[in-house]
């Protein structure tokens, strides 16, 4: 988590004339959707195993609101930086990246435990 939030640091710290993104409409907010969405998965690695099977939907929201956070404090990082200017725009990005893991992380983690119980599919309830 803390490698992944050095390497974004660093990333937008970079003047703005110095970062090449192929110039695709868009790819910039893409690549704030995986950044934040590995940082996201790396955030939910740090929880202990325990508390995510406890509090996973209390695991999910303190993830996306880190994220969120992180992401708003290096949009401000950034406009100290010469040639980048700081973007609600990649705030959204960001915070739809923690929440698309966020998201997929809970619904794997409710296959899995229904696996566990001898639930499978759609048949809830159903034990096979």
């Amino acid at each position: 988590m803390i490698l992944v939030m050095g390497t974004i640091f660093c990333l937008s710290h970079q003047q703005g004339d110095s970062l090449y993104l192929p110039a695709l409409p868009g790819i910039d907010k893409l690549a704030h959707l995986l950044a934040y969405g590995v940082l996201a998965a790396t955030t939910l690695f740090a929880f202990g195993e325990r508390w995510k099977s406890e509090k996973a939907g209390l695991t999910v929201l303190i993830t996306v609101f880190f994220c969120l956070f992180y992401g708003i404090t290096d949009e401000f990082h950034q406009s100290f930086v010469p040639g980048r200017a700081p973007s609600v725009v990649d705030i959204v990005a960001d915070f739809g990246g923690a929440g698309l893991v966020g998201f997929f992380w809970l619904r794997l983690k409710g296959r899995d435990e229904g696996r566990k119980d001898g639930v499978r599919g759609n048949c809830r309830g159903r034990i096979r």
